[in-house]
């Protein structure tokens, strides 16, 4: 079936089962929000958009994509000759997906999806906003899912694996242990982990059952007496059965959370209703009380020990050696011979591959060729790439996951002399990045307080870039981690988000202008402590990446004193991080690149 044939198919389902509204979103059982297993992409079946974030909404006579500005363009291309509306998120006269799900059922009709891919929040939420026109919500039924049949993907089965304390610098004794003195702290009984990442964390496993992010679908319910961990067992085998009993942990089939759920009575159960899938919750008896509060482990995984710290770092100066190899490959390459976005990107994939420790890549990379560059979430492949040619910016965003950490880069790079207005768009973005960097701030300061930093240039053009300007990156876990990070808008109420020590943030300010050209520049920059006074604590950022910006994008009459300082003391560092792990070739050319600059 096509796109326009499967929407059809959908309605069909919806009026057998009475459902006037149906709702599609980008989750997994999980609740993830980006990145999903095969099995649970139902929106891009469904619409045929390939993009990681966003939802689709089926009424009778209206089928819309709901998408935010990262995928803007890709949206547009990919949902061309079909009936589905790209509704572009936070646009002028563009409804709230929610409030249109409220808005476009009728009265006593109702509004469907599958409980098991929406959280408890939103449900409860929609259920009080439908009562006022006694409308109904139906989560049992999986309709995109009955559509797809037989040809959907199944659930992955791959192996499970461990870190060791040498990476992690705990045990998982200790991280259990952690997380019952946190469970102390708010006299809770017992505490369910949902997000992907948690129960990796705390029990020191990992796995690969989402591509480039080195998570397992497993839950985990955590008691003052027991841990249980719930997974499809044939991912474990004897050894690993051996390593959970001897750290106390019962394992489980994927699918008996909720019965256990269900013989909870009375107890104090610490769940986040935002992490709780609406199927879970409606298995808890009502005698339970619920602490809705983020699990503590988010906050855990975002602040980094000294270990994860030292091994990060580490991670950053193999992913450099890889990085400089590629830009000297591609600068020394390009025009003389065929070379696309395709081969480029396995290029530096090959690159990644040889160093120690590598496991994969932390996300698929975005090597993106001039306009190509615009879509921020851009991704080649056998059937979709250009050529690359002498002329213009190739922007590659990529990363590794590694035994030792987790990377996060973008560099965009000058394949020939540019224009002046192309060196101008380089030059402020490199400014906004920089502005950023060398920010020092009190603590208690959240990534909102500090974005106009990074997004002050572009928005002086009157340009923005559509997006957040910066995010968390796990150990070893998802590249993309909260709760922190870095974006504009009204406060959010939520006091993880100030910046601690030991968390990593990323710096990636950009432009982009739609079918013509797109220039980002990113570093992952972790939060360290500056001078404590009379004033309060001082933070700071530190970066973490080793890799040179393109001088020869940059036109210095666009730089102050303070950013040429900034930009030599940053390449010499890198040089002298990277100089004794790279050829003679190699070497040379990163000399070159972290030449110093000066006002002529």
């Amino acid at each position: 079936m096509n796109v326009n044939e499967r929407i059809e198919a959908v309605r069909t389902l919806m009026r057998e089962k009475g459902i006037d509204v149906y709702y599609i979103p980008n989750e997994d059982d999980h609740l993830s929000q980006e990145y999903t297993a095969e099995y649970f992409q139902c929106k891009s079946f469904i619409s045929g958009f390939s993009g990681e974030a966003g939802c689709v909404i089926i009424t009778e006579d209206f089928a819309g994509l709901w998408t935010d500005g990262r995928y803007f363009t890709q949206a547009e291309n990919e949902l061309k000759g079909t009936c589905v509306e790209l509704m572009r998120m936070r646009q002028e006269g563009v409804p709230d997906a929610l409030d249109f799900l409220v808005d476009a059922v009728k009265e006593g009709g109702s509004v469907g999806y599958d409980g098991r891919v929406v959280s408890a929040a939103v449900s409860l939420g929609l259920k009080r906003r439908l009562a006022y026109k006694k409308a109904k919500l139906v989560t049992e039924f999986d309709l995109a899912g009955e559509v797809w049949g037989k040809e959907r993907p199944s659930m992955p089965l791959e192996p499970l694996f461990t870190l060791a304390k040498k990476w992690t610098g705990e045990s998982t004794e200790e991280r259990i242990a952690r997380v019952r003195e946190a469970m102390k702290a708010k006299n809770a009984d017992v505490l369910v982990l949902t997000a992907l990442e948690d129960p990796c964390w705390m029990l020191n496993v990992r796995g690969n059952d989402i591509a480039c992010t080195p998570v397992v679908y497993a839950f985990a319910m955590v008691t003052m007496r027991s841990v249980s961990y719930y997974v499809n067992l044939k991912k474990v085998d004897e050894k690993l059965k051996t390593y959970f009993r001897d750290n106390k942990v019962t394992l489980k089939g994927y699918d008996q959370l909720a019965k256990d759920l269900a013989k909870l009575h009375g107890k104090k159960i610490w769940a986040s209703m935002n992490q709780l899938n609406t199927h879970l919750y409606a298995s808890l008896a009502e005698d339970n009380s619920i602490i809705n509060e983020t699990s503590p482990i988010t906050m855990f995984r975002a602040i980094k020990n000294s270990t994860e710290i030292r091994n990060l770092k580490n991670a950053h100066v193999k992913d450099g050696v890889a990085m400089v190899q590629f830009i000297h490959w591609v600068k020394e390459n390009v025009g003389k011979g065929d070379m696309s976005e395709l081969s480029a990107q396995n290029y530096l994939y090959d690159r990644r591959g040889e160093q120690k420790d590598y496991i994969e890549p932390s996300f698929h990379t975005i090597c993106a060729y001039q306009a190509n560059a615009a879509m921020m979430h851009y991704s080649a492949d056998e059937n979709n790439f250009a050529m690359v040619k002498p002329r213009g910016v190739l922007l590659v965003d990529s990363g590794g996951t590694y035994k030792d950490g987790t990377t996060d880069i973008t560099r965009t790079i000058a394949l020939d002399e540019l224009s002046e207005t192309e060196k101008k768009y380089y030059t402020m973005v490199l400014k906004g990045h920089l502005a950023l960097a060398r920010a020092k701030f009190l603590y208690g300061t959240a990534g909102v307080n500090l974005d106009i930093l990074a997004r002050g240039p572009m928005w002086q053009m009157d340009i923005d870039y559509q997006c957040g300007t910066g995010h968390g990156v796990g150990h070893v876990l998802s590249v993309h981690e909260g709760p922190h990070g870095i974006r504009w808008g009204l406060p959010r109420k939520t006091e993880g988000e100030r910046f601690e020590p030991g968390m990593i943030v990323t710096d990636e300010p950009g432009i982009y202008l739609p079918h013509e050209i797109g220039i980002r520049i990113e570093n992952e920059l972790l939060v360290v402590k500056g001078t404590k006074n009379f004033y309060g604590q001082f933070l700071a950022f530190e970066n973490v990446t080793y890799c040179p910006y393109d001088l020869d994008a940059v036109d210095v009459k666009y730089l102050n004193d303070e950013e040429i300082d900034q930009i030599n003391d940053y390449h010499a560092m890198v040089y002298e991080k990277l100089k004794d792990l790279l050829n003679e070739s190699d070497r040379q050319w990163l000399c070159n690149a972290c030449r110093k600059i000066a006002r002529s």
